[in-house]
């Protein structure tokens, strides 16, 4: 009988009040459940209490998502942060191992705007922490002033490569136009990621890993986003959630 793919989506730690919660948002989870076509797991951020390669081997694939928080920048060398910086230790502490036990497994993964970061600092790389102060790059962030619809709209262009996983996935285009939500952007790519996508800027706005025996790819925009109406996050998330049920399928054999 075949089963849905188990997708881990691992989860953020949040105040609530004055009770801690693990939260992940319902984008991320219905992308996962309607887009990917794969069961949703919400891994919480538990840290060093989990066993990285025990979680990553009961997986079928692996959904990291963004979040309102940064990567801390002691994970990558980086320069204490701007004073009122949200971070979650937590989540550093168990999505950074975690990338790199579902790497080395085989597991299937897709990364998403912070995913998308934390997998470059999970790998060796550093981050930009205020990409719109940076010379030469352009304003990334979002108007938190306006509506959602507005926030999510597209916003830039970026260049796909020639040949890579998302020019095939866009069907030939060497261009799609975006979403942009982040302030964090990616500093010095690390070894073993090939670049997928790069802003007009010259920001890198996607990456694949060299070398993965499964679907491995991250981006700096947000694909979960009302995802049935762009043919580009749909396409994205069908690849992933087809990767996972091969893995799926594999497991059961």
């Amino acid at each position: 009988m075949n089963r849905k793919p188990l997708i881990g989506v691992p989860a953020c730690a949040r105040m609530m009040g004055e009770h801690p919660f693990h939260v992940v948002g319902d984008k991320y989870v219905r992308a996962v459940s309607d887009g990917a076509g794969g069961m949703p797991l919400l891994i919480p951020a538990l840290g060093t209490a989990l066993d990285m390669d025990d979680v990553a081997g009961r997986l079928d694939g692996l959904l990291v998502t963004g979040s309102p928080s940064n990567v801390e920048p002691h994970r990558y060398g980086g320069s204490p942060s701007e004073p009122g910086t949200l971070h979650d230790p937590e989540r550093d502490d168990t999505t950074l191992p975690l990338i790199r036990a579902a790497l080395e497994m085989g597991v299937p993964l897709l990364g998403i705007c912070r995913g998308f970061q934390e997998l470059n600092v999970a790998l060796g790389g550093t981050l930009h922490q205020r990409v719109h102060e940076v010379p030469g790059y352009a304003n990334h962030r979002e108007d938190k002033e306006a509506p959602l619809a507005v926030q999510y709209g597209p916003s830039h262009s970026v260049r796909l490569t020639p040949g890579g996983v998302l020019e095939r996935l866009a069907g030939g285009e060497a261009a799609v136009t975006v979403n942009s939500l982040h302030g964090q952007g990616v500093d010095r790519l690390a070894d073993g990621l090939i670049v997928e996508a790069m802003a007009e800027d010259g920001l890198v706005e996607a990456v694949r890993v060299a070398g993965a025996p499964a679907f491995a790819l991250a981006v700096q925009w947000h694909p979960e986003w009302r995802f049935w109406e762009n043919p580009l996050s749909a396409a994205i998330l069908r690849a992933f959630g087809s990767a996972a049920a091969e893995r799926a399928r594999r497991r059961l054999s």
